[in-house]
């Protein structure tokens, strides 16, 4: 079964500034290119860092508070230092949370979570910069047609995991929503498609109505 990948929905065309850019010429960027963050690469392309909205804003947020609070902590402390920070140097957030384009996108997604960030700089072996992807870029997988969520579970799971009891199997496809009917032989049979199908890209939910002739987890 085909796992959709990063590389089936990442942006390919990256604005990315070295770690000379300026402030202004970062702020210029990401408001006429209307993006939300910029990789930070070096003379051959490698990813250093990234300077994303917030990195920005510091400047924003502490002005007029140059000195630290009574009992301000270590991530308040940084935070503050960045907002001095006048080029993409000082101002980037690193070691930089980066993924290959062979990165299925249920990965992506637990990444981000984990790392707290909203976008992924795509890295080739050799660590540079061939794409980016943000929460919206893997949110398209919803956006396939039902007609193609449908072929999909009908070729690539039925037609591969249920080669023998597929013929029994009808499938139905609305707004992501997938309706299993019909009977199989066996109940590991229906519980596999349900399982299986759930995993296929674009479902959102599935309901499963299949009969089955044997209850072969029982004799298990």
């Amino acid at each position: 079964m085909r796992t959709w990948k990063v590389g089936d929905v990442m942006t390919r065309t990256v604005i990315s500034v070295d770690r000379d850019a300026s402030y202004r010429n970062m702020v210029d960027l990401l408001i006429h290119r209307r993006i939300s963050a910029l990789p930070v690469i070096d003379d051959a392309g490698r990813v250093l860092g990234i300077v994303s909205e917030a990195d920005l804003l510091r400047k924003i947020e502490f002005a007029g508070e140059e000195e630290p609070r009574i009992f301000e902590g270590r991530r308040r402390r940084d935070e503050r230092r960045k907002s001095a920070g006048r080029t993409a140097a000082d101002l980037m957030s690193t070691p930089c949370v980066a993924v290959t384009s062979d990165t299925s996108i249920a990965l992506a997604a637990r990444t981000m979570h984990a790392s707290g960030v909203r976008r992924l700089p795509i890295i080739d072996q050799a660590g540079m910069l061939v794409g980016i992807v943000s929460r919206s870029d893997l949110l398209r997988v919803h956006t396939r047609p039902d007609e193609e969520i449908r072929a999909d579970i009908e070729h690539d799971v039925l037609g591969v995991f249920l080669i023998e009891e597929a013929d029994g199997v009808s499938v139905a496809v609305a707004d992501g929503m997938v309706t299993l009917t019909g009977k199989v032989d066996r109940r590991s049979s229906a519980e596999m498609a349900e399982r299986l199908t759930r995993e296929v890209a674009g479902v959102v939910g599935v309901t499963s109505t299949l009969d089955y002739s044997f209850d072969d987890r029982r004799v298990r």
